[in-house]
């Protein structure tokens, strides 16, 4: 009889949903987890049988998934939730969110970045795509509560609070990807605001930086009628075109919303290679419109999922993202069959990992990351259960997350967070709000 192989933790699942490459689901499923990665995924009598461990954690009860990935946030936006709503685009953005942001500061930053990091724990997401602005302090929150990151210091055609000129901007991108080479939970990106809010030089520069440095490349793109009308008035072509037009389009390119969008533009988007990160529930509420994600996967264009802010949808909850995501495309198509959960799920998961650059997110499978999240079977609305990918996409609220677990380590469990007490989590709410509200500030410099 074979000697079981040592591991760091043991994990029993009552149901395993794998996302590998048969997306092989496992009723009473096991993990063996060594070195923050998966050794072993299989069933519980296999992978209990092959390994030993010092802790065996027992999630009978639970539906296992991957970490949720969401692509596209800024997460220091919690400051903003609820402030402004009901608001088209331009005017929440100029008359409410830049007047505040021209108050950023590093510290701000920081706090609203921690109560994202807990907002999107607590619902199954274990790592994020990121555009904002002192994206160093961003990273100090990401690695206290233990979560993964690919933050964008967000670059502009004009000065904002963290630097002056687009070229200072670029400078302290490459001096954070140096710091962060060594770290684990957190890489970065270049993340050019929108094309409106830059000129072709920045855009090209900033893709040439990102190629430099091999770092992903993420923008706002087609997110509004609006954004094509100027971006016709300033260049002479829709968004997507004036993109491919400057040799921005390649597989490291991340296009964020793709809200109105025609033939042509999706054309372009399938021949480079370039990903789309949709974000429904932010579009809808700021009445932008739809992105058509079944007509891009049907195209071949890798789709991934994200929240947007929580200024912009109030919430950083993946779970309800994907449920958005499948009805919304169900509804345009006026076709209940298109989008199915499975397709969904992939999104935001596996799509998530290939739109970030980092491969090893997104399933649960010898070789990647210990990153997942735990439903709870017991919760009603999960009850009963037929079909484990359908309750996810269609069922689950994130009321149902009862753990999140990153690289092997517990960072959520039952309404806790062990790098953040709830007294302290209640403070950062306390401070963002004041800090919000203090109209005393003159400095007029804006980002959004």
């Amino acid at each position: 009889m074979q000697t079981p192989s040592p591991c760091d933790l043991l994990i029993r699942a009552g149901i395993l949903v794998t996302q590998d490459v048969q997306r092989t689901v496992h009723f009473d499923g096991g993990l063996a987890i060594g070195q923050g990665l998966i050794i072993a995924s299989g069933p519980w009598s296999e992978v209990s049988a092959a390994h030993r461990a010092p802790q065996t954690l027992d999630l009978s009860r639970r539906l296992v998934l991957p970490g949720l990935v969401n692509t596209h946030t800024h997460a220091a936006m919690t400051a903003f939730r609820g402030l402004a709503d009901d608001l088209p685009l331009m005017d929440w953005l100029t008359d409410h969110i830049w007047p505040v942001e021209a108050r950023l500061a590093p510290e701000i930053v920081y706090a609203g970045t921690l109560l994202a990091c807990a907002e999107m724990l607590a619902s199954g997401t274990t790592c994020f795509g990121d555009m904002y602005l002192f994206e160093p302090d961003s990273a100090r929150a990401v690695q206290r509560m233990g979560m993964r990151a690919v933050l964008g210091e967000g670059v502009l055609s004009f000065p904002t609070r963290a630097y002056d000129t687009p070229q200072q901007a670029f400078e302290h991108i490459e001096t954070f990807t140096g710091s962060m080479r060594d770290s684990l939970l957190v890489r970065t990106a270049v993340a050019p605001h929108a094309v409106y809010t830059t000129t072709p030089e920045v855009l090209q520069d900033s893709f040439a930086l990102a190629e430099r440095l091999d770092l992903p490349w993420m923008i706002h793109a087609a997110e509004s009628a609006s954004e094509t009308a100027e971006c016709l008035k300033q260049f002479g072509k829709r968004p997507v075109p004036y993109l491919a037009d400057l040799g921005l389009l390649t597989p490291r390119s991340l296009l964020v919303h793709m809200v109105d969008i025609d033939e042509t533009d999706i054309r372009l988007v399938a021949e480079s290679g370039a990903g789309v990160s949709h974000n429904p529930r932010s579009n809808m509420k700021l009445a932008n419109g739809f992105c058509p994600v079944q007509q891009l996967m049907d195209a071949g264009i890798p789709v991934a999922l994200g929240t947007d802010s929580a200024g912009s949808n109030n919430c950083l909850n993946m779970l309800a993202e994907m449920k958005a995501m499948a009805l919304l495309q169900k509804v345009h198509r006026a076709d209940p069959t298109v989008t199915k959960a499975a397709s969904v799920l992939d999104a935001a998961t596996l799509g998530g990992a290939h739109a970030l650059g980092w491969p090893e997110l997104g399933r649960l499978a010898p070789g990647s990351a210990a990153d997942l999240t735990a439903l709870d079977l017991d919760h009603p609305g999960l009850l009963p259960l037929y079909e484990p990918v359908s309750h996810t996409v269609y069922s689950a609220t994130g009321a149902e997350v009862r753990l999140t677990m990153v690289a092997g380590n517990i960072v959520y469990q039952d309404g806790q967070f062990p790098a953040l007490p709830q007294d302290e989590l209640n403070g950062l709410a306390t401070l963002l709000k004041q800090w919000a509200l203090d109209k005393t500030a003159d400095d007029r410099r804006v980002f959004a």
